[in-house]
């Protein structure tokens, strides 16, 4: 969005992304063990983690290296997960800043401190068209393909026998209808980029899973059908790849799939593992209660759903902050949707299981810019890392809905946007304006929808304006 998309996607939502088999090495047997003597120290099910062991799962969570020096936050982390995603030190811009040389020294610090705490932890991510680094952004056919196989060689040979699942290739479809391929840097290079990632990785770290990664797929639509497609055709020709990542990203306008279950089993019928990777559902109360409970349930009825992954750990910890959308408030309390999540992963009781709402419930805190009697309303959210940063925008329709809209950022001095999606961008410094695209133009009154961009330099700072049509 993940990261992860827009998030990991943070990325989109970077994006953004983001299972139960143990990796058979021996720093997997390890791990399995010291999980096993924790699991011991605490009284079964009565934390995430021990619960979802007790069903043959993990459940884990994103982590940032610069939060682990916050107690709560690192409290709640030792407590109730055993798997780690580093949310942005693993990703290309982080690890290799300049042409073959290579920085290990923040993803390093989250390894270390999951294999001191008995959690496994989840590689993301090793190819991805976004936060490359410039020197990456600036090369192109067969110069970016030697580029992508060094680095993927690289940083999993490094981190070879500690990674349980890798995000070998994260996000590389196109959102819309016709289930296409991004048309990234990457893919220019050939429509093999993929196939040879995960080769590559596999000859690098055959003991880890390899998985792909993606946003939008979490119901049958023709993005997850074209990814179906690509999984089978690996599968049919030893193209080495264990699992099929699912970010599962909701809110109220977009919620859990009626189908969420369904999808997750066709993938896993082809045999594969399927994990959730980066979820995260925007809400509050028993609304946002009842559709984490629907993904847990989902995960536990498909036998191959080996884990689950939220993209934080408070809700001020994520990338979609102003959503609440995380099982912890800002202060490290339990919220309803971990209560939820609980007794769905011990099978007892949950709350209703009525189908999520497609509207916010009126215990949904409200935005805090209330829309307009007519246009459109923007907010931003921000990852940032040293030199950069991934902007989400969410565009809000007032009363009178949209059949298009615009939103202007005003960006520092010396700032420029490098990519974009969800919108069509104009100009790239300065006062930067994004329209809606074909699929996301069209809101009824309150609906939303989000764009994002990356950036090198400062990051914008000020509330985005927005326009209607």
């Amino acid at each position: 969005m993940n990261s992860s998309a827009a998030r990991d996607r943070g990325s989109a939502r970077v994006r953004p992304g983001r299972r139960a088999a143990l990796v058979s090495t021996a720093v997997g047997t390890v791990a399995a063990g010291m999980v096993l003597a924790l699991a011991t120290a605490a009284s079964a099910g009565t934390t995430l983690a021990t619960s979802a062991a007790e069903k043959g799962r993990y459940f884990g969570t994103a982590v940032a290296a610069n939060k682990l020096s916050d107690s709560t936050y690192v409290g709640i982390l030792n407590r109730e997960f055993n798997m780690v995603t580093p949310e942005n030190e693993m990703k290309w811009d982080a690890t290799e800043p300049s042409q073959g040389q290579f920085n290990y020294t923040n993803a390093d610090r989250i390894v270390s401190h999951a294999q001191a705490n008995g959690m496994r932890v989840r590689g993301h991510a090793l190819a991805w068209h976004l936060q490359q680094p410039g020197w990456a952004q600036n090369l192109s056919g067969s110069a970016l393909r030697s580029a992508m196989v060094n680095h993927v060689t690289q940083v999993a040979t490094h981190y070879k026998g500690k990674i349980h699942s890798w995000d070998v290739v994260n996000e590389a479809f196109a959102d819309g209808g016709n289930g296409a391929r991004r048309d990234s840097n990457l893919q220019r290079t050939g429509n093999d980029w993929i196939e040879v990632a995960f080769r590559t990785a596999r000859a690098a770290d055959p003991g880890a899973k390899l998985c792909y990664n993606d946003y939008n797929t979490d119901g049958q639509n023709a993005k997850s059908n074209a990814v179906y497609a690509m999984v089978s055709d690996f599968k049919a020709r030893g193209v080495p790849i264990d699992c099929v990542g699912f970010q599962s990203h909701f809110n109220s306008a977009s919620p859990v799939p009626g189908d969420y279950q369904a999808n997750l089993q066709r993938f896993a019928n082809l045999g594969l593992d399927v994990q959730i990777t980066e979820l995260d559902i925007e809400g509050s109360g028993t609304a946002q209660a009842n559709s984490y409970a629907t993904v847990v349930k989902a995960c536990l009825a498909v036998s191959r759903c080996t884990g689950i992954s939220v993209w934080g750990i408070r809700d001020t910890d994520s990338w979609r902050a102003s959503g609440t959308p995380l099982l912890f408030d800002g202060n490290g309390n339990k919220k309803a949707a971990y209560t939820a999540t609980l007794d769905a992963l011990n099978g007892g009781t949950t709350p209703p299981t009525s189908t999520p709402p497609t509207t916010v419930p009126p215990t949904t805190t409200p935005p805090t810019t209330p829309p307009p009697g007519a246009g459109c309303t923007a907010s931003l959210s921000l990852q940032t890392w040293t030199g950069g940063f991934v902007a989400t925008v969410r565009v809000t329709a007032g009363s009178s809905g949209t059949n298009g809209w615009a939103a202007t950022v005003t960006l520092p001095s010396g700032t420029a946007v490098t990519n974009a999606w969800n919108a069509q961008g104009s100009g790239t410094t300065g006062t930067v304006r994004f329209a809606n695209v074909a699929y996301n133009g069209r809101l009824t009154a309150g609906q939303s929808t989000e764009f994002g961009f990356q950036g090198a330099g400062t990051p914008p700072s000020g509330t985005p304006s927005c326009t209607a049509s």
